[in-house]
């Protein structure tokens, strides 16, 4: 008869329970693993073999038949290697595990039988509990980051001779967490009372975060585009309990969260170098992983030099801006992962980077070329277009002192109070951003001297209807943030005035 013994395994940002059952038979001694395990999974069987020798236990001298199941899911990781040597040790009659079956065994096996933390640990707690598991073992160093889970007994060992012994019940279990939760990173030093002389920039920062629109930024390099775009995540709302859930779930999905850590409290802020592939910024790979646009799901992602990015890798954001989540299918399934983030690029005006100054050397068609590496479609999905232009070191001093980021964010979230109190009751809309037509139609109407001056705006400049719905979302936003019920003719006169690339772009055909 088979042993069964209970893990985990991860498919996209969840997880789903994996049976792992072990038989041994008559034969040359070897282990088999089947089950559609990866090259981690395979290799599994000399970790196991070296981490019950170096425990004191003497490995069968049989035939070892190890199967994951459901057998038609690809699996991947050495997080089953615990669980693994558990059913090969009970199977041999080696231990005499009592209760196997209301465990779940998580933990990467070294070669002297030490367990190694791993990732992806929260969606697997999570699903542990999700199907009535009273209990799941996993490293010692991988208990913070499962206590976060309420509601189910987390057991931490150092060693697969500790997990052994407690499993017969000649050993009981501390079961108390290392260390104090703690955030993962320290308090944000970075604050917009650094910022002087861009006002005019920070208003329109400050309008898109309220909304959770869209920006770019466009000016000379040094005038400041990276410090505005790094502050951003510093004026965004407070994370809900359920959104620091998801985003921790991610990064521990991705390996990308430390180890002793535990709930991630800040909006992460990615920001992606130019040669980024088109698999890291949206995900893939061989096993499906989340790319930038996930890891920034719930906070920003910034591309700086916008027009240095390939052309395919900008267009590849068409759908997870539109649609905030992204479908990455491969043969053996399609994965989805949220990427509900707020979209910050910065460039250049031109290829020298000086347009309009007269340090500028660019051609007129050398600019609507590099312009142009920007297909319609992605600056369609733009809200806000904003110059920033160079200020003066040497009279920062003089100028007024800048609104810290408490302030802002105070405003924002004010703002985002008011659109969580109109939206409630429509599932998946928090924010303007979000808006539905009919919403639009509904909640942004405009009165004759506001839809006049649209109109003609419109025309000059050719918008399309998603890009006029972006107006009227950005408009209601403004309104929002002075706390008024209707969008007033300021509002609409404050949003066309977000939109400096298209004018500057006017002006540069007539000139031609």
């Amino acid at each position: 008869m088979a042993t069964l013994v209970k893990s985990f395994a991860i498919q996209g940002i969840d997880a789903y329970p994996v049976d792992i059952e072990t038989k041994t038979m008559e034969g040359q001694p070897m282990i088999s693993i089947i089950g559609l395990g990866d090259q981690a999974v395979k290799e599994a069987a000399e970790r196991i073999q070296s981490a019950i020798d170096e425990s004191g236990y003497e490995f069968p001298k049989k035939k070892v038949i190890i199967s994951l199941a459901p057998s038609d899911k690809k699996k991947c990781g050495s997080h089953f290697d615990l669980a693994m040597a558990v059913g090969v040790l009970k199977q041999a009659e080696l231990i005499d595990a009592k209760n196997l079956l209301q465990y779940g065994l998580i933990g990467e096996l070294s070669l002297d039988g030490r367990l190694r933390p791993s990732r992806g640990i929260l969606p697997m707690i999570i699903a542990a509990k999700k199907h009535g598991y009273k209990s799941v073992i996993v490293p010692r160093e991988n208990m913070v980051e499962a206590k976060l889970v309420q509601g189910i007994q987390i057991l931490g060992f150092g060693t697969l001779l500790d997990v052994l012994y407690y499993l017969e019940g000649k050993k009981t279990c501390e079961n108390t967490v290392l260390e104090e939760e703690k955030a993962i990173w320290q308090d944000n030093l970075l604050d917009f009372a650094d910022v002087k002389g861009q006002d005019e920039v920070i208003d329109a920062v400050t309008l898109a975060a309220a909304g959770g629109h869209n920006m770019l930024m466009i000016g000379e390099p040094g005038c400041g585009k990276t410090m505005i775009a790094q502050r951003i995540p510093t004026i965004l709302p407070q994370m809900t309990e359920e959104e620091c859930l998801e985003i921790t779930k991610i990064y521990s999905i991705s390996g990308l969260l430390p180890n002793g850590h535990a709930l991630m409290k800040q909006r992460p802020f990615r920001a992606p170098h130019h040669n980024a592939s088109l698999n890291a910024l949206i995900g893939g790979g061989v096993n499906a992983m989340p790319g930038e646009v996930s890891l920034a799901h719930n906070g920003v992602l910034f591309l700086d030099e916008l027009a240095e990015f390939s052309k395919r890798t900008l267009d590849a954001l068409r759908q997870p801006v539109e649609d905030k989540k992204v479908s990455i299918s491969r043969v053996n399934g399609t994965n989805t992962f949220p990427s509900n983030f707020m979209f910050v690029a910065a460039m250049n005006p031109c290829p020298c980077g000086y347009y309009p100054s007269s340090r500028c050397r660019c051609t007129d068609y050398e600019i609507i070329k590099y312009r142009g590496k920007i297909s319609g479609p992605i600056m369609d999905r733009i809200d806000i277009q904003k110059e920033v232009h160079p200020v003066d070191y040497f009279r920062l001093n003089e100028a007024i002192p800048a609104i810290s980021s408490s302030e802002i964010r105070a405003r924002v979230e004010r703002a985002r109070t008011i659109q969580q109190i109109r939206y409630k009751g429509e599932e998946g809309i928090n924010c303007n951003a979000q808006m539905s037509t009919s919403l639009i139609q509904k909640y942004c109407v405009l009165d004759g001297e506001s839809l006049k001056l649209l109109k003609s705006i419109s025309e000059e400049y050719g918008y399309s209807a998603r890009v006029i719905h972006k107006l009227l979302r950005l408009a209601r936003t403004s309104a929002d943030l002075d706390g008024v019920e209707n969008i007033r003719l300021t509002d609409v006169q404050k949003v066309l005035s977000c939109r400096d690339l298209d004018k500057s772009n006017s002006k540069m055909m007539v000139v031609k």
